[in-house]
């Protein structure tokens, strides 16, 4: 802490971070998050505030390591003096100089390693430098590849730590503030012995000749580990607890942008943190700066496939979606219900994430845990997926817009709380809104105003005898459509054979197994969407009911003319009648008027009339049945 002298010096610790490791991935598999293809503008990586130019402070920095390992003295005292000489640069600068300064030497190491098997030139540099021949094998470079790998995660913590918000907190703040001192140290006195290790020809020459030598250099490096291990639970513990804290805070809070909200979630640990699902490329936050963004947030799974290509129908094939492409942005967010990714949950991401049509977080397994426990309480993560949309300046204007999605699709944009109950003051019961969306077939003919009827039923005789009624009914010169749409909840193979004999004997227009599963499926999207409505009582209601309707294994059919509000409801039972025929002919032929009709009519008990179904004879609507006695008991 004392030689700690910041003088206004600023750098960009993240950018000059990102290219330390394009160097070290090539010869750590295992460092995390290694963007070795990634573009990196190094041009724009420069200091303000100072009087040489990056390359030069690391540069000499370089040669202070250097010179320090080959001096006489104890490491704590070399590395005091390295910290003076980054003393005028923040924390995070500090720990990315030196790792930049020490890197510079590590990459020209490894890169002769690599070559001079092959290259006279490697070979000829391995030799001067007394590089040994074959490394892969020595406890002591095991070692070594551990530690760095250690290297580059603290220091991307502390880095991380540095772009944390203040706290008020003043002992939170002293703790974390000790842990970034500590890390500091400890990164830099480790460098020091890295290089040591891999720069000293007397150190390589006497542990040529020497075992015991060999051991007690891969302790050391073990050892430096093991501190630089510890060290960076403190600091990931630190990190979690200041990052929840920001996260109940954040969506409160007014910004100018959403890139605030999107950094705080998804960039706490990777760059270039989302993909992009035309490209395939490495995107930035920045990409969806400006733009509505809805977090579908789910399992790795998603979604049955039945239901996922739905989704994909609802949002990026809609006819809408042109219209609006530009303005907003689907985020998937996959979070298993266990703590860790297993490698199947990683492999299902990786073939969902290369085929659907949404950006997606491009490592979910380095999710802050702070994050992944915030979305399962805060916004109530459990089995079905979320929609959360984010407005363009980051607030929360849905917690979940999935029922919006499957119902009205992109024409739910921008898919706020406001949107939903703006969409549900227009909407009425209809075949409009029973079909919207789900098959050209189906919402042509409700656009255009035909006459339909959609039926349904388990049972092959009972739609050979409907359908043969409903062909008489067009026969005698009513434009009429006839589409069957299956019962609700049927079995896949009842449902295929009942299609396969309609098909065959041309007996109606069907939809496929598919939209069917969409037709119930949206059903009971509008149910679930509508409860939480105010003044939808009536739309409510006749959703609830027609779901039950739809349960009908037997037979069930549902009439009506494009976004009119007449429906007729005709089950197994009605269509039975002999009657029907009329009854039908009439509600086509006539519109049904909009006012109440109080329409009497007394008709004398016959046997049966209980069960029979009886139409207004003034608005042509199906009556309801009352009993009346009448007292015939004469005077005396």
């Amino acid at each position: 802490m004392l030689t700690h002298d910041p003088d206004g010096r600023q750098l960009d610790s993240e950018l000059l971070l990102h290219l330390v490791e394009n160097v070290i991935c090539s010869t750590l598999s295992d460092v995390s998050d290694a963007q070795s293809d990634a573009n990196i503008n190094v041009g724009s990586i420069d200091m303000i505030g100072s009087d040489e130019p990056l390359g030069c402070t690391i540069y000499k920095i370089s040669h202070e390591i250097l010179y320090r390992c080959f001096e006489q003295g104890n490491l704590h005292t070399k590395t005091m003096v390295l910290l003076e000489m980054v003393s005028h640069f923040r924390w995070d600068a500090k720990v990315v100089l030196v790792l930049a300064a020490f890197t510079t030497r590590y990459g020209i190491f490894w890169l002769i390693q690599q070559l001079h098997f092959d290259n006279v030139l490697a070979l000829s540099l391995a030799i001067l430098k007394r590089f040994p021949r074959d490394i892969m094998f020595d406890p002591k470079f095991k070692a070594l590849i551990s530690l760095i790998n250690c290297l580059v995660k603290v220091t991307k913590l502390v880095e991380m730590m540095a772009s944390l918000p203040v706290s008020h907190d003043h002992k939170a703040m002293a703790t974390m503030n000790s842990n970034i001192y500590m890390a500091t140290y400890w990164i830099i006195r480790s460098i020091l012995e890295c290089t040591s290790q891999i720069t000293d020809p007397q150190s390589v020459r006497h542990e040529q000749v020497s075992l015991n030598a060999k051991i007690v250099a891969a302790w050391t490096l073990y050892s430096l580990g093991n501190k630089l291990n510890s060290l960076c639970h403190d600091l990931e513990e630190q990190i979690d607890t200041s990052l929840q804290a920001k996260l109940l805070t954040i969506f409160k809070e007014k910004h100018t942008d959403n890139q605030e909200v999107l950094h705080t979630l998804f960039s706490c640990k990777v760059e270039l943190p989302f993909k992009d699902h035309s490209s395939q490329k490495k995107v930035d936050i920045f990409e969806l700066k400006n733009k509505i963004v809805i977090l579908l947030i789910s399992k790795p799974e998603l979604l049955p496939l039945d239901k996922l290509l739905f989704l994909v129908q609802q949002t990026y094939d809609h006819p809408k979606h042109k219209q609006i492409e530009e303005n907003y942005a689907i985020l998937w967010v996959p979070i298993p219900s266990a703590n860790e990714w297993s490698l199947d949950e990683k492999r299902i991401f990786e073939v969902f994430s290369s085929s659907l049509p949404w950006f997606s977080v491009r490592q979910p397994w380095t999710l802050n845990s702070a994050v992944v426990n915030f979305i399962k309480q805060e916004w109530k993560l459990k089995e079905e997926p979320l929609m959360v949309v984010l407005d363009v300046n980051g607030m929360v204007t849905n917690s979940n817009a999935m029922d919006m999605v499957w119902i009205w699709g992109a024409k739910a944009f921008p898919f706020s709380i406001s949107r939903e109950k703006e969409l549900w003051e227009k909407e009425k019961w209809s075949l409009e809104l029973m079909t919207n969306g789900i098959s050209p077939l189906l919402t042509n003919g409700v656009e255009e105003g035909r006459n339909l009827c959609i039926f349904g039923s388990e049972n092959i005789d009972w739609i050979r005898e409907f359908t043969a009624k409903m062909k008489k009914i067009k026969d005698a010169g009513i434009r009429l459509q006839l589409v069957y749409v299956g019962c609700r909840n049927s079995s896949n193979q009842t449902m295929q054979n009942i299609l396969n004999i309609i098909n065959q004997e041309q007996l109606s227009i069907s939809l496929t197994s598919e939209k069917i599963h969409f037709f119930w499926f949206r059903l009971e999207n509008i149910k679930s969407s509508i409860i939480h409505q105010e003044n939808t009582d009536k739309i409510a209601k006749e959703v609830a009911e027609f779901l039950d309707f739809g349960e009908n294994k037997e037979g069930w059919a549902v009439l009506g003319r494009g976004s009119s509000t007449d429906v007729i409801k005709l089950s197994v039972e009605t269509v039975a009648e002999l009657g029907f025929l009329g009854a039908t002919e009439e509600t086509l032929k006539t519109s049904f008027p909009s006012e109440p009709c109080n329409h009497t009519d007394l008709v004398p008990y016959e046997e049966g009339l209980i069960e029979r179904s009886v139409n207004c004879g003034v608005c042509k609507r199906p009556m309801k049945k009352f009993v009346v006695y009448k007292c015939d008991v004469a005077a005396e």
